[in-house]
């Protein structure tokens, strides 16, 4: 365990600080007004969760690997977005949205999710195979938030600080459902059954391609502004492939020096992940708690159902 105030402590808050930046343009506000919840508040499962830095990083990760295989849903991506060059700074995006909803205050959260409708009222056009896209269609937001809730809860199970009830499992789907209902998202699965029955469905519309590999690509060279950026980029790769069900590992032809890396990358993440923990143990969940005049300490424990 990696002692708070320690050189290697520090060294830790000052690499994530490094690679997930605030931005103070964003005018979120995570320690005002007092008592307000946000969308969540102190009693819910999705701020125990989301709290955990190194199983959201791997779970996020995980996520864009299974967004890769939905050609309408990528085709957005394709062709308004400038991923190719800057992965970094969608994955910095996608962070801040979900750190927001999660834990900022209430006109915070409303304004994270105007701002993303409003962009995604701008992205239409034709998937590679001549199919019309809305970024705001209902079906794609589903997909979109199913992977990524799904990869999130996968990353707490395989790397957070506690094994997770299944009560509280159904629990986190029910309730994250509204971050994507204010995009517009609907018949969103509440439960761990409804999220599998939902993905068993969605299968047929799911495939590798070249623009699938192209993700890939992007996501193998991202740049990390870290020291020994290769080897942390393997690690937090191969921790997020471990999470990859079966299914989605088969249809992005995984090999199996692949898998073994996936293996790697997550038995070093399990080893890792106290110290980073301990290293940021007064993050956006804490101040969240402290708004809310409740002791941070109970978000290591589960919520009574």
């Amino acid at each position: 365990m990696t002692e708070r105030g320690t050189p290697i402590h520090g060294a830790i808050r000052t690499l994530i600080a490094r690679t997930f930046p605030r931005d103070p343009r964003a005018a979120i506000e995570y320690d005002a007004p007092s008592g307000d919840p946000g969308w969540f508040g102190p009693d819910t499962v999705t701020w125990r969760i989301h709290a955990d830095f190194p199983a959201m990083l791997a779970g996020g990760l995980c996520a864009l690997y299974l967004q890769a295989l939905h050609p309408r849903a990528l085709a957005g991506v394709w062709d308004h977005s400038n991923f190719r060059s800057d992965l970094l700074g969608r994955l910095r995006r996608t962070t801040a949205f979900v750190a927001g909803t999660s834990y900022a205050n209430t006109p915070s959260a409303e304004a994270l999710a105007a701002r993303v409708r409003a962009i995604h009222a701008r992205v239409r056009g034709l998937d590679d195979a001549g199919r019309p896209y809305a970024a705001d269609e209902p079906s794609l937001l589903r997909w979109v938030h199913v992977t990524e809730v799904s990869s999130f809860l996968a990353g707490y199970r395989r790397y957070g600080p506690m094994p997770v009830p299944a009560h509280a499992a159904d629990t986190y789907y029910a309730e994250t459902a509204r971050i994507a209902e204010s995009l517009g998202a609907t018949d969103l699965p509440r439960s761990e059954r409804e999220v599998a029955d939902y993905l068993a469905d969605v299968r047929s519309e799911l495939r590798y391609g070249e623009r699938s590999a192209a993700v890939l690509a992007a996501l193998d060279r991202v740049a990390l502004p870290l020291p020994l950026a290769g080897l942390a980029r393997g690690l937090f790769l191969g921790a997020a492939t471990a999470l990859l069900p079966p299914w989605a590992e088969a249809l992005l032809l995984r090999s199996p020096s692949a898998r073994g890396r996936a293996a790697a990358g997550a038995l070093a993440l399990r080893r890792v992940a106290p110290a980073i923990r301990s290293a940021i143990d007064d993050g956006l969940a804490v101040r969240a708690m402290r708004r809310c005049g409740r002791d941070p300490a109970e978000l290591q424990r589960w919520p009574t159902r």
